[in-house]
Parts: structure tokens; sequence; C-alpha cells
């Protein structure tokens, strides 16, 4: 018998020494594999280099995760195209366009294995769904205190939000449209209301979105009421349905010499836009926002990093919590993946539990 502490022999096989070797530890990943298809893939886990007050990488064991609805949705139903391969690829994404590929932007998890500073924190990272994963140490941010994990999930659609506002330059006290109720509309129009005097309006086909605007502080308008609501008078526009004809009445609400701000990604989608009819004589402008490079007026200051602790602060407001409005299991995500691609329903936020 083995004293208790004593150093173990390595065992015997014919007659040689077997090293004790552990197997390699292992994760499960989401991965898109065929048009409209997912899969769980068990694949083996990198090992943390230096883990020690200097070491540059982390061993992150996810608690959650977020589907950014919009360009998951477009991801999986393969129409990323050809010419945006490079441009789409997400910080931590494995394979390539249109398939197979690991993709996704969204997950809050915890530290297991890293620098001591980081060991045991809750942080947020742009990484695809995956139970555990190995990211560099500066890929993650730290979760505050007062930001629910379950709510943290929240973070990459709300840097595309601050981004847009930043792109749009609202001013104290204006009348703003948002067209398109989803999660990133929404945290636009919350982050809008925010400001001094402003008057935000949400602009949708979906009456449900009433009482979520509600909840935000901010408007509501149906998107069949919008031109007799408002006319042509909103002195900015932000599109984010994700649809040309949202884009098309938010160029008919938009007030003379207004922006429209698009926010959405359309894909290998062709977008019919009315810019004949009045479109010159109002001198109306349209602008792209994209979360991948910062607004150009906040540029020569800021970076992600600076952005994202911002984004992080924000995340405290509990009324934020309004905007998650499903949450699967981690081994549900290849089928609700599929529903949400072909039929979103009223789902805002899904979250994905591990």
């Amino acid at each position: 018998m083995v004293p208790r502490g004593a150093p173990r022999q390595q065992p015997w096989h014919c007659g040689k020494i077997t090293p004790l070797v552990s197997a390699p530890e292992t994760a499960r990943a989401f991965w898109t594999v065929a048009h409209g298809r997912g899969e769980i893939r068990t694949e083996t886990l990198a090992a943390v280099p230096g883990a020690g007050p200097d070491g540059d990488q982390v061993r992150v064991r996810a608690l959650f995760s977020a589907i950014s609805r919009g360009t998951e949705a477009t991801v999986f139903s393969g129409r990323v195209p050809p010419s945006e391969y490079a441009r789409m690829r997400a910080p931590f994404q494995a394979g390539e366009f249109p398939w197979p590929v690991k993709y996704g932007y969204a997950s809050v998890g915890v530290v297991e294995q890293g620098p001591p500073a980081l060991v045991g924190r809750t942080v947020f990272v742009l990484h695809p769904h995956q139970t555990r994963f190995v990211v560099p140490a500066s890929a993650v941010t730290v979760v505050p205190d007062d930001v629910p994990p379950a709510r943290a999930v929240l973070a990459a659609n709300l840097e595309t939000a601050v981004n847009g506002l930043w792109d749009g330059s609202p001013r104290i006290g204006d009348r703003l449209a948002v067209v398109g109720g989803g999660t990133v509309g929404c945290l636009v129009a919350w982050l809008a209301g925010r400001i001094a005097g402003c008057q935000v309006e949400i602009v949708d086909t979906n009456p449900t979105r009433a009482d979520v605007a509600r909840a935000l502080g901010v408007g509501f308008v149906n998107a069949g009421d919008a031109l007799e609501h408002g006319g042509s008078a909103f002195d900015l526009v932000f599109h984010a349905s994700g649809s040309p004809a949202g884009l098309a009445l938010a160029l008919r609400i938009a007030g003379f010499e207004s922006t429209v701000i698009e926010l959405s990604w359309y894909g290998d989608r062709s977008v019919p836009l009315p810019l004949g009819e009045a479109f010159h004589a109002r001198r109306l402008t349209i602008r792209s926002s994209q979360v991948g490079t910062l607004a150009a007026a906040q540029r020569a200051r800021w970076n992600s990093a600076r952005r994202m602790d911002l984004v992080m602060r924000l995340l405290a407001d509990p009324a934020l919590d309004r905007l998650i409005t499903g949450e699967c299991t981690f081994d549900a995500l290849p089928d609700v993946m599929s529903r949400l691609a072909s039929e979103p329903g009223d789902t805002l936020c899904q979250r994905v539990r591990y």
C-alpha cells in the first residue's frame, strides 16, 4: 500500500515503464455545416501556456452566449457574399465561409486558468458558441460586479448600438426614429432616449414591441402609421430592421436634410431603394454604420477596448433584461438556430445557457 503523500511508482506493463499521460481536454462547439443546418462538435482544447502572472493566455468556461440573430442567420443560411469572406470573419472563427464554419461573438464565462488577476473573474469574449475555449488574455473584458453574467451577453449588440449613435451624432432635443425594434434597434433607442430632450420612437410592424419600448422609456409607432404619425419630420433616423421595406420607410419619414443611419446588413441580397420621388429634393443622406471600425468622430481618441469598457458600464441598467426574450440550452442550439433563421417570431435576444 502506498502511504498518503508518497510519490507514485510508474505502472509496469510488459516489463517497460509506461508514463502517465493525461488525455487532452476537449470542448464542444456549435458549427454551421450546411445551408440551414448546424451541429455540435467535440474538439481538442488547447493548453494554456504561461499561466503565471505574466501569462498571455486564459482558459474560459462558458456560462452564457447570445445569438446575434441578423448576422448569424445570414451565416447560417449561407448568404455571406464571397467578396466579404475576409471582412466577415469573427475574431475566433474557425472554418471558412460558407461552411463548415464556427461563428459567433457573444460569450460570457469564467476564467479557469491564466494570470492570477483573471482567474475566477467573469469575462466577456467575442467568441463563437463553445463550452470552453482558450484565448489571449487581451481578448477578454472583465464583467463588472454590478452586471449579471446573464445580461452581459448583450455586450456585442450594445457595442454596435454605441457605434451607431456615434455615427449618427444626435443632438440635444432631436426627434429620432429607430425603424426596426430588434435587439440592436432597441438598444439604439434606449441610448438615444437618455440624451436630454430627445424624443425617440421605435417603428416596427410587431405590436408587441410597444411593451418593450415602454420598458426602455421610449415611444412606439406601428410601421403602418409612421407616415401619418410623424410625416417627414424626424431629425435623424436609424434603420435596423434588416428589411428593404424598412429602409424605404426610414427614407420616407426622414426630415429635410436629415440622415438615415443604416445598421442592417443584407448579406448577398440586393436592396431596391426609392431614390426617385423626393429623395433628392429633400437632400437626404444614407450613411452606413458597422461596428468593426470605430466611428470617425471618435477614432482619434478611442479604441475597441475603451468602447467595450463603456459598454460594460452601460450594462448595469436592469431595464436591458427586457431585451432577453428567449433562452435555450447549448445542446438545443442547432434546432433553435434553425428556427430563428426561418421564423424568428417575437424573439429579441436569444440567450444560450451552458
